[in-house]
């Protein structure tokens, strides 16, 4: 199979060959719930590995410092004019090499060292690089941090308000890695003019819900939007800065000369690929069916007993705290692991665990979606996850492994995008 698949890899170098091969299986034949996490198509795997990779084009169509662009340039073009369209902004920027270099593109354009930022906590289900102080963003600014209500859930609007006024970030950052509710961008919005502070949205997560309308969109309130092209969006590994017209040339001055050289051109044209396929009523009937398989996998772990943050979901993604199955989430998620069901371990809001033994698990749907299982397989998965966490807590490994082999089976009904097996 290496050799049919990747001859040229198999010849050169059979060790790595066996290596993407046997990743290859991996992905296909266990369930994947890590919420950032997708199958790209066979298109966007191909553009991804094109000859771009040999080309270098430090600067932006027309304005490059290199010579050779005349594909380059219709390339890149390609890819904004369609970010341009399927978002509905006035500016595109699609050189950033992933969601963190993007966002401290946005500082870069927008505050000076020492500067107050705002973002939510990263324990909250905030990003890194939103101001948090392990991160550059909160070594290099001020960052301050709202958070969720401990009785709900929820995003405190007016505690955030209280806290924007009393702060005056120059900017706010809205979105998280760990939200599983609606953002309500128009309240961010009113509280980020009160302030007189930049609004960023960063959608890295929702990115393909928003553009497939099973989320709201914070193009009409926010100044800039964020975002990797990966995740819900079904894209290479990238990201994409969104602004209005008036802040054009700082975003583009930020990212080049800014933070970056040249572009990864191979990427670009994976992105352009991934945004005309999202461009598509395929594309609005998947991210409508991601929301429902969330929400029906929501409803069967919540019937089995699991205590899921905020109560449930509205998006792709929900954040499971463990604390009453008595079983931590790093055990649980490398239990769940060997059973062939792929988590990553989270902190829960206000968690008294450490964030490298944190209480909770999260999961989502992108994936699963994407192979084409619907509401009606999520109790069979919901009973998956609520018989590899009792294994988990009990270090019951026979268990774990007829749940493999069950995983396994129904995959192999189910062949994922872009993969061989």
């Amino acid at each position: 199979m290496t050799a049919r698949r990747h001859p040229a890899l198999a010849a050169a170098d059979p060790a790595l060959a066996e290596l993407v091969a046997a990743e290859e299986r991996l992905q296909a034949d266990t369930l994947r719930l890590i919420p950032s996490e997708n199958y790209v198509s066979a298109a966007v795997l191909e553009a991804s590995g094109t000859v771009l990779q040999n080309k270098y084009s430090e600067g932006y169509p027309g304005r490059r410092y290199y010579e050779g662009q005349q594909n380059i340039d219709r390339i890149e073009a390609l890819a904004v004019e369609r970010a341009k369209g399927l978002f509905g902004v006035d500016h595109a920027n699609v050189q950033p090499y992933s969601g963190s270099p993007a966002n401290l593109a946005v500082y870069l354009a927008f505050a000076q060292p020492g500067d107050t930022v705002m973002g939510m906590a990263l324990p909250m289900g905030g990003h890194l690089t939103h101001g948090w102080g392990v991160s550059a963003t909160g070594s290099w600014f001020r960052g301050v941090q709202y958070g969720v209500s401990a009785q709900t859930g929820l995003i405190d609007y007016d505690a955030v308000r209280d806290l924007a006024l009393a702060e005056r970030p120059k900017i706010i950052f809205c979105g998280g890695t760990a939200l599983p509710r609606t953002i309500d961008f128009a309240a961010f919005a009113e509280i980020a003019r009160e302030a007189g502070s930049v609004l960023v949205a960063d959608v890295a997560h929702i990115a393909g819900l928003i553009a497939g309308g099973a989320h709201p969109s914070p193009v009409p309130y926010a100044d800039v939007v964020s975002t990797t092209t990966h995740k819900t969006l079904r894209g290479p590994r990238g990201a994409m800065l969104m602004c209005r017209e008036e802040h054009a040339k700082a975003i583009d001055k930020a990212v080049f000369p800014g933070l970056q050289g040249g572009p990864h051109n191979q990427t670009t044209a994976g992105i352009a690929v991934a945004l005309q396929e999202a461009a598509q009523p395929s594309f609005t009937a998947y991210a409508h069916a991601v929301v429902a398989n969330a929400k029906a996998l929501a409803a069967e772990l919540l019937a089995r007993g699991f205590d899921l943050v905020s109560g449930g979901t509205d998006n792709h993604l929900i954040l499971i705290d463990l604390t009453g199955q008595d079983v931590p989430g790093k055990v649980a998620a490398k239990a769940l692991d060997r059973a062939g069901i792929v988590v990553n371990y989270n902190t829960v809001p206000f968690d008294p665990r450490k964030p490298f033994d944190p209480s909770g698990i999260r999961i989502g749907t992108p994936s699963l979606t994407s192979r084409g299982l619907t509401p009606g397989h999520m109790p069979q998965v919901a009973e998956w996850i609520a018989r590899a966490v009792t294994a988990a807590r009990t270090a019951d490994e026979s268990a774990l492994a007829v749940v493999r082999k069950e995983v396994a089976d129904l995959m192999a009904q189910y062949p994922a995008p872009g993969l061989p097996l």
